[in-house]
């Protein structure tokens, strides 16, 4: 049997093998394209080993029909492992991702009220809860990042990566750039309040973890898990759209019974 002969199957297609081979530079470039829209903390590796896994589940799931090519079938499937993979690794709570939206919607009204960064305690006034609750969701926030898959929506029947990744240029920085995403998240970091920028310079340019910045802040490791989640809210409040009414979360109950 020759080098050729081995490659198809009785049915004179190419085997799982051939396909994984030949279908692999698509599973990296999907993998390149959709890590350009994530935050710095996905591996790529890991967005390849998933899609690996959803290019091997369109082999074995494809039936050739009219007019469905595998290439478009075998795309669906491996874009959907690598978001299968996003959502099992993502710990944050939804509940905790919920208050937080809550915030940058009230980050976004007071904002637009006031003309400035509404302070702590304006926005724990704004949700109707204590100054201490609004720091505790801050601290159960860590992790709280500026982009997440569920913000990866269809709109209009578009998805998301349709709607913004050009196929004729698949490189990350030169998308962020054309998006004006750069440019964008720039301005946002300049609004923010100076603790909160020095924050951001410290664990993003410096490589500072929190327990250091906390040492060259002044405060305890947890205020500058705080003030972490404060400012990415902020961010996200300034790059995710117009003033919306805040909806208060649930008051919550404190040890000694109080809001």
């Amino acid at each position: 049997m020759n080098q050729v002969t081995r490659m198809y199957t009785a049915q004179g297609v190419l085997t799982k093998e051939q396909q994984v081979a030949q279908y692999a530079p698509l599973v990296k470039r999907i993998a390149f394209l959709l890590l350009a829209k994530l935050p710095a903390n996905v591996d790529v590796d890991d967005l390849i080993q998933n899609g690996m896994i959803g290019l091997l589940d369109a082999i074995d799931r494809y039936e050739e029909v009219p007019g469905a090519q595998f290439k478009t079938y075998a795309t669906q499937r491996i874009r959907g492992g690598m978001l299968d993979g996003l959502r099992e690794n993502d710990w944050l709570p939804r509940s905790a991702r919920r208050e937080m939206r809550e915030i940058e919607a009230a980050i976004r009204q007071l904002e637009h009220a006031h003309g400035r960064p509404p302070s702590e305690t304006e926005l724990a006034a704004a949700l109707e809860i204590s100054l201490a609750d609004y720091q505790k969701i801050l601290l159960e926030a860590k992790g709280h990042q500026l982009i997440y898959i569920e913000d990866m929506v269809e709109v209009d029947g578009a998805p998301y990566l349709e709607r913004h990744v050009d196929a004729a240029n698949p490189d990350p920085l030169a998308l962020l750039e054309e998006l004006g995403t750069r440019t964008a998240v720039a301005a946002a970091l300049e609004a923010l309040p100076e603790r909160e920028k020095l924050m951001m310079a410290l664990y993003y340019e410096q490589d500072l973890n929190l327990r250091e910045i906390g040492e060259v802040m002044g405060v305890t490791e947890s205020r500058a898990c705080q003030l972490h989640s404060q400012a990415i809210a902020r961010l996200r409040a300034g790059l995710t759209g117009k003033p919306k009414s805040a909806r208060a979360p649930r008051h919550r109950v404190t040890a000694q019974g109080g809001k």
